[in-house]
């Protein structure tokens, strides 16, 4: 199997003993405690679970602004998105102090990690700004992953970590969470070698699932995981629990058995397109794949992002520093001259009336209006399961 990222091991930050956890459980309701941004909870998840092996805790400003501007931490890991605690007050800690970091997103705000508080440093709005025109490759303010980010706070909190759950994923989703360390197991059970990952926030179409088998067969993997982002969306995409049934419902129905597994990770969506994907990459080497596909306009949103440029993006990566290899795919249609999903750039003597497209407007209406979009773009199996969430909705 794939080893994990820049490290011969794993490096889960979850306190997987139950006699220690329970003691830190305890300790904490002792110590100073800080409520995270629902950003911060889930980058406490992702280091838990092993998915941003080999990071110890949230960085700190300087690793933060290094890595916003270079991918590299000041000590020189390559990293492509800062991981950082960042929070709006401050009173009562200071630095050296052992803090419990409660959770935003459950009833109760529980403690979720308990962290040794290194550094408090304060970042400007200036800091702020710079640091998101380089992650979200814009300065337009409407972008929904900028919101986010410059609306944390002031202060930058930075240490290790010790995590003490799993929030809400594991309660909400305990078919579907699963650890980078237990995909892992998963993934060695199976015999499986080379693994292709696939990323999705929506659910799949069908040219998403030939996708799938495109990179499967091309490749000759021995299997497939589809990992489902679990964590917060902007207004509009799909929930969770909806994206799940209708991909489990697709794999059970059209896949063979032992061909694809079907899971999720706790992370807010940062809708970063080309940083994002590279991020993906990381945690995706991290959980046993071997490959991952990076199609059209990946964890982009709107039209900040060339439809490749998460593809391009690759080549800044310096040699060495991912094991994990990229399956660059181009648009996929169903091509109603072949009577088949393609890749748009493999097929010659086709115009746009050859391929059926819809909009995903097009498609929330035909769905609104208990109207299955056709099968050349959807299963049907799916799109049952998406008009019942849409009329619900209305």
């Amino acid at each position: 199997m794939i080893s994990p990222y820049a490290a011969s091991e794993l490096r889960p930050l979850f306190v997987r003993s139950d006699k220690r956890r329970k003691q830190l459980l305890e300790h904490a309701e002792t110590l100073p405690s800080v409520t995270l941004t629902s950003a911060a909870a889930a980058n406490a998840v992702m280091l838990g679970a092993g998915y941003f092996s080999p990071l110890g805790g949230y960085m700190h400003l300087a690793d933060a602004l290094s890595v916003a501007e270079t991918m590299h931490t000041t000590d020189g890991l390559f990293w492509p998105v800062p991981v950082l605690n960042i929070v709006a007050r401050v009173d009562g800690l200071a630095s050296g102090d052992t803090v419990a970091l409660r959770d935003p997103n459950v009833d109760g705000a529980p403690v979720l990690a308990v962290m040794e508080l290194e550094n408090i440093e304060e970042v400007s709005a200036n800091q702020l700004f710079h640091m998101a025109q380089h992650i979200f490759g814009t300065t337009d303010m409407a972008h929904p992953g900028m919101a986010v980010f410059l609306d944390q706070g002031a202060y930058v909190l930075s240490g290790p970590i010790q995590v003490l759950n799993f929030s809400y994923y594991d309660q909400d989703f305990p078919d579907t969470f699963v650890t980078a360390y237990d995909l892992r197991d998963q993934i060695e059970s199976r015999g499986w070698n080379k693994v292709v990952a696939f990323q999705t926030r929506n659910p799949m179409h069908l040219a998403h699932e030939e996708l799938c088998r495109m990179a499967l067969e091309r490749l000759d993997a021995d299997g497939l995981v589809i990992h489902m982002l679990l964590g917060k969306l902007k207004p509009g995409d799909i929930p969770a629990d909806v994206r799940d049934a209708c991909i489990r419902k697709m794999v059970d129905t059209y896949f063979p058995e032992n061909t694809a597994l079907v899971n999720g990770y706790g992370f807010d969506m940062l809708y970063a397109g080309p940083r994002e994907a590279v991020l993906h990459a990381v945690f995706r080497q991290n959980m046993g794949a071997s490959h991952l596909i990076v199609g059209r306009d990946h964890a982009g949103v709107g039209d900040y992002y060339g439809p490749f440029d998460a593809q391009s993006i690759f080549d800044q990566v310096p040699d060495g520093a991912l094991e994990i290899e990229i399956f660059a795919a181009d648009h996929t249609a169903w091509s109603k001259k072949l009577k088949k999903v393609v890749m748009m750039r493999e097929v010659e003597d086709h115009t746009p009336d050859d391929y059926i497209f819809l909009s995903g407007t097009k498609v929330r209406e035909m769905l609104s209006e208990g109207i299955a979009p056709p099968v050349e773009f959807s299963r049907p199996e799916v799109s049952k399961i998406l008009m019942q969430h849409y009329q619900q909705s209305a």
